[in-house]
């Protein structure tokens, strides 16, 4: 039993009273946290920390199969992370039904020192029907989950699938170099020859709401393989990752000012403004003269993209009207 942290003089007084007339005194019960139960015979593989990158990898992913999802199927859908667990691959297939489509990817890291990862991305079969009957022009509705995949139905997956395992290349850039690929379909889940059913592996469930429905993605990823290559990257960090981070950072910057570099722009020369009246307006005539109130060896406005960016003079270059830039107005680009 625990006494309150602080009392007033009036309680301790009455505590005192209670004491000496042998009253019993009350006492508050600390509240006892939650115990966990620690399973010694198969300890967890990964770190608080790591699954915290991963949390970050998986959600940069979600984002990704959120865009890709929303401009296939022409409907909008919510992709969010909703966890990441460590769990045995037994307890992950036993609770999935006998015909699922699964896809086996080969992440093909660019590393001779790290092992390859071959990652299981499980679509519910809820969401694969929508997938398919919208796809073949119906409104995104199912009704028989509980059969086996046509030869057509594994077709449409496939294409969708391989897509869905090309977006595991961004979220992963900033650790790991990788050209990850559609290895195989599977839609029996008790045939998977790539997982053995005791190994501890990395689910993260990705929650789907397309319309009003929601759905789930399950990626299994193998627990060691991951802790070697998350280990690599944390090591790779420590001995100066940053500096490669500022190096991928700036080809980046300069990527895209290169495709820019290209785009067209409207550059816009303004002699000058004024404001008329209506009535002005409608009685103007051809060999009237409207004055801009600006000198005319006064300096012109140059445009870029309603900006003004220069300013100065007109004049004529190859027989056809021209502005001299003078002044750069607008320094920050």
């Amino acid at each position: 039993m625990v006494l309150a942290d602080a009392l007033t003089q009036e309680q301790i007084d009455a505590m005192l009273n209670s004491a000496l007339s042998g009253g019993v005194i009350e006492t508050v019960a600390e509240p006892v946290s939650e115990i966990k139960e620690y399973d010694f015979r198969a300890p967890k593989k990964i770190t608080k920390e790591r699954i915290k990158t991963l949390d970050s990898i998986f959600e940069n992913y979600a984002r990704l199969m959120s865009s890709y999802l929303t401009g296939l199927l022409r409907l909008y859908c919510k992709v969010s992370l909703a966890s990441v667990e460590e769990q045995k691959y037994f307890e992950f297939n036993n609770a999935l039904p006998d015909y699922v489509m699964m896809g086996i990817v080969d992440l093909q890291i660019n590393d001779e020192e790290v092992e390859d990862v071959t990652t299981i991305v499980q679509l519910s079969n809820s969401l694969t029907y929508i997938m398919i009957d919208r796809l073949l022009g119906g409104k995104g509705e199912y009704k028989d989950t509980e059969r086996d995949f046509t030869e057509i139905e594994v077709s449409i997956m496939d294409g969708i699938i391989r897509n869905m395992a090309r977006l595991f290349r961004e979220p992963w850039e900033s650790y790991v170099e990788l050209t990850p690929y559609l290895s195989k379909i599977e839609t029996n889940s008790r045939v998977i020859s790539n997982v053995n059913y005791d190994d501890t592996m990395i689910i993260a469930a990705l929650e789907i709401t397309i319309s009003e429905t929601k759905t789930i993605i399950s990626i299994c990823m193998p627990a060691i393989e991951l802790d070697a290559l998350m280990a690599k990257y944390t090591s790779f960090t420590a001995k100066g990752g940053k500096v490669g981070n500022a190096i991928k950072e700036g080809e980046r910057k300069e990527n895209i000012m290169n495709t820019l570099s290209h785009s067209l722009l409207n550059v816009t020369a303004v002699l000058g403004k004024t404001n008329l009246d209506m009535v002005e307006v409608m009685n103007l005539q051809a060999g009237d003269i409207i004055p801009l109130g600006k000198s005319i060896d006064g300096n012109i406005q140059l445009n870029v993209g309603g900006n003004t960016w220069f300013d100065g003079k007109l004049g004529v270059f190859n027989s056809k009207k021209a502005v001299k830039i003078e002044n750069v107005l607008r320094t920050e680009f």
